[in-house]
């Protein structure tokens, strides 16, 4: 998270009519699943006989679930034997049109020589009503809600110039992954994770660890070995 006291700002925008009509996106910490939220910080280990953190107690893991802002379904999505259905009552379009259907297809022609590719099978692309406007020399990483491995689809990864491309819609081509699924997406359940990205130039460079490096490594995988949530006190931000 960004130490500035005067936090960038991601601004998310809607047609008229649909002001208060659909769910906002929020902060990801804000959005955390229920099975997040339930799961015991530690847990019988057969292996260590005895209880051992779970990873609710790994910070990269709860961080990365955390950050950024997720994007939410705008209905109630209902789908039985593979069929999408929803009842979804917008208002008409004033100065600018806009679907009315929560999602959409690509055919499967559009992932030929991927592993997402089934003739028999399309790609979902959900749909998103809000334009999405970067700071200057920002772009934005939207990639599926991360770690949520119980929703019943993958949304594939991009990354969007949103400082330049930010008056028109950014939709999320998706691989509706449970095929045995059957049961209603809520409205306002995380179709994507978006992270803002400064455009860089990086290099890489390898080296072999010196003398003092390699003290400092040591000392630290010993700390790691004696004590639990090392990184957690000393090097989390």
């Amino acid at each position: 998270m960004s130490e500035r006291e005067d936090p960038l700002t991601l601004t998310f925008r809607c047609p008229k009519e649909l002001e208060g009509l659909l769910p906002p996106p929020v902060p990801a910490a804000q959005g955390l699943p229920g099975w997040l939220r339930a799961m015991p910080a530690q847990a019988f280990s057969a292996v260590v006989a005895g209880d051992d953190d779970t990873a609710k107690r790994c910070p990269p893991f709860v961080d990365a679930m955390t950050s950024g802002f997720l994007i939410p379904l705008i209905c109630d999505v209902r789908v039985e034997n593979g069929e999408f259905t929803w009842d979804n009552d917008l208002p008409a379009g004033g100065a600018v049109g806009f679907p009315r259907s929560p999602i959409g297809i690509h055919d499967a022609s559009q992932v030929s020589g991927t592993p997402l590719f089934d003739a028999d099978r399309f790609m979902i692309k959900f749909h998103n009503l809000w334009t999405i406007e970067a700071p200057p020399g920002y772009a934005l990483m939207f990639t599926h809600p991360v770690n949520r491995f119980d929703l019943p689809f993958t949304t594939l990864t991009g990354l969007v110039d949103s400082d330049r491309y930010h008056d028109a819609w950014i939709n999320f081509p998706a691989h509706w992954r449970d095929a045995g699924f059957s049961g209603v997406l809520p409205r306002g359940t995380p179709v994507a994770q978006c992270f803002p990205v400064r455009r860089e130039t990086w290099a890489a460079r390898t080296a072999t660890f010196t003398d003092e490096e390699a003290q400092r490594t040591h000392e630290v995988l010993n700390a790691i070995g004696r004590e639990k949530g090392v990184y957690r006190r000393r090097y989390r931000a």
